[in-house]
C-alpha cells in the first residue's frame, strides 16, 4: 500500500464515523481527538472501520499509533506490504 492509498483509507474511515468531519483540513500531526472532538467511542469505531477497510486486525496496543493522520498512514504502509 502506498501513502496516498493509506491516506485515502484513513480519511474515508474517519468520515464513516464522523460524517461531518473536515478530513481535508486535517494536518498530518493533528490529534484526531482534539481537532475532530473525537471521543473514545468514536476513536474505537474509527479503529474498527479502519481494520475492516484494510482487512487486517488492529490490536489494542496499536491504537496509540493511530491518533494522527501521519501515524495512521505510517502504520498502514508498514503493515500492509
Amino acid at each position: 500500500m502506498n501513502r496516498t492509498d493509506a491516506l485515502d483509507m484513513v480519511r474515508e474511515s474517519i468520515s464513516a464515523v464522523i460524517p461531518d468531519a473536515d478530513v481535508a483540513a486535517l494536518e498530518p500531526d493533528d490529534a484526531f481527538r482534539d481537532v475532530l472532538e473525537m471521543d473514545s467511542l468514536d476513536f474505537l469505531s474509527f479503529v474498527e472501520v479502519l481494520s475492516e477497510r484494510s482487512g487486517m486486525r488492529i490490536e489494542d496496543e496499536d491504537a496509540p499509533q493511530l491518533t494522527t493522520l501521519s501515524g495512521s498512514v505510517d502504520f498502514l504502509v508498514a503493515h500492509m506490504r
